[in-house]
């Protein structure tokens, strides 16, 4: 569910922020989740990667597709991923089932007040296509993807071709 879809939508492109293109509420994967349980919530969810969470709900990790899932299949069918040393393995087979040995840890964050343009930036430097919004003592409220600030700029560019 978006929350600030029409609030981005008044502002221009470079007076937006997280808080105006995060998606929020943000599924979270708590620390304990084992690694099969960690994949369907992904498929379930229709979601490419989660922020992993502590039990006070803080931040410690981001578990997602690109570093974790290969193939989420449907209910019976095999989940497989790739391990960090490059092996394909499947997830009921894995070696160790506990996620913090595959999420990245020390992910992107940004508060709520950060620029489009600081966000857009952060997310070409680390070379990835989320980042994590959170508040006090880094509590996830919100995650932006690469395609919320595409579609920003897509509605700015719309935008000013409709007052030209």
């Amino acid at each position: 569910m978006r929350t600030a879809t029409k609030r981005a939508a008044a502002k221009s492109l470079l007076d937006l922020t997280a808080a105006d293109l995060m998606m929020s509420p943000v599924v979270t994967i708590p620390e304990g989740t084992s690694l099969h349980d960690a994949a369907r919530l992904l498929s379930r969810a229709n979601i490419t990667g989660a922020p992993v969470v502590d039990m006070m709900g803080r931040c410690i990790g981001v578990l997602s597709s690109s570093d974790f899932v290969t193939r989420a299949g449907e209910e019976g069918e095999e989940i497989s991923f790739i391990a960090p040393w490059g092996e394909m393995i499947s997830v009921d087979d894995s070696p160790d089932s506990e996620i913090r040995n595959y999420m990245t840890v020390q992910p992107v964050t940004v508060l709520p007040t950060t620029s489009v343009g600081e966000l857009a930036q952060k997310m070409v430097d680390a070379h990835i296509h989320r980042v994590l919004v959170v508040v006090e003592q880094d509590r996830p409220c919100g995650i932006v993807t690469s395609t919320d600030v595409v579609a920003a700029v897509a509605r700015a560019a719309q935008k000013a071709s409709l007052e030209d």
